[in-house]
C-alpha cells in the first residue's frame, strides 16, 4: 500500500516560475502596500483597487508556466498518495500535474460573491471591472483568503498532515504560519523534510535541503524513491 505523502508549498515554489511574493520587499507586493490589496479592511477601502490588482495578477498567472518542482511533486503520485497543502493562489500546482490540491488561502482563477464567498466561479484568467454581480445579485470579488479573513480549509489541511507518513515543506519558512502551526499535526513517525535555500534552524526531526525548490526536489525525490 502507498504511504501518504503531503506536501506543504508556499511562496518559494512559485517565485522559480516568476510570480513575485508580496514578502519579497518590504511589505510591497508588486508595488502595491499588502494592506491595500491583501487585507479584508482594504477591500471596504478601496474594492476597485483590489479587483484591479488581481485582475493584474490573473493576466501574469496566464503567461506563467509550472516549474521542475510543481512537475516532480506530480511525478511522485506514481509512488505515494499525494496531497498538497498549499498556501499559493495561482494553479501551478494542478497545471504541473498534481491532483489533490488544498488551496490554503483561495484561488486566483475564481471569483465568488461577497455574500459570505458563495456563488464561486472559476473565470480562468479573464479581467472584469468592479461591478460586476455574481448569481445571487452581491458584488464579485476575488475568491482569496486575506489578512483578517477565517482560513476555513485549515482543518482539511490539518487532517492531512496528520496521515501523513512522509511531509515535505518547500517554499515556505518554518517561522511563518500556518506552515508552522501544521507541524505540529504531524505523527512522531512523520519523516519531514524542508527544502529551502536560505539557513534554517530546524530541529533534529526534521531534514534539511538548502537548496533551491527545483534543485531541492531533484534531490529528494532521488532519495525517496531509493528508499521505496
Amino acid at each position: 500500500m502507498n504511504k501518504n505523502l503531503v506536501v506543504l508549498s508556499g511562496a518559494g515554489i512559485s517565485a522559480e516560475s516568476g510570480i513575485k511574493t508580496f514578502r519579497d520587499s518590504d511589505g510591497l507586493w508588486e508595488n502595491y502596500n499588502v494592506e491595500d490589496v491583501a487585507s479584508i479592511d482594504g477591500w471596504y477601502r478601496n474594492p476597485e483597487l483590489m479587483t484591479q490588482f488581481y485582475n493584474e495578477r490573473r493576466s501574469e498567472l496566464g503567461r506563467t508556466q509550472p516549474n521542475d518542482a510543481h512537475k516532480i511533486i506530480a511525478e511522485l503520485e506514481q509512488y505515494f498518495n499525494v496531497t498538497v497543502v498549499t498556501q499559493n493562489v495561482d494553479n501551478l500546482h494542478e497545471r504541473g500535474g498534481s491532483h489533490n490540491i488544498i488551496h490554503l488561502h483561495g484561488e486566483l482563477t475564481k471569483v465568488c460573491s461577497e455574500n459570505g464567498k458563495k456563488c464561486v466561479e472559476d473565470i480562468g484568467y479573464e479581467t472584469y471591472d468592479y461591478g460586476r454581480k455574481s448569481a445571487d445579485g452581491h458584488i464579485t470579488r476575488p475568491f482569496i483568503v486575506w489578512f483578517g479573513e477565517d482560513v476555513p480549509l485549515l482543518g482539511k489541511a490539518a487532517e492531512a498532515v496528520e496521515q501523513a507518513d512522509i511531509l515535505i515543506v518547500i517554499g515556505t519558512s518554518l517561522n511563518v504560519y500556518p506552515a508552522a502551526g501544521l507541524l505540529f499535526s504531524a505523527r512522531p513517525s512523520c519523516k519531514i523534510y524542508l527544502i529551502d535555500p536560505k539557513e534554517v534552524n530546524t530541529t533534529s526531526r526534521v531534514e534539511f535541503i538548502q537548496k533551491k525548490a527545483t534543485e531541492g526536489m531533484r534531490i529528494l525525490k532521488e532519495k525517496l524513491l531509493a528508499e521505496l
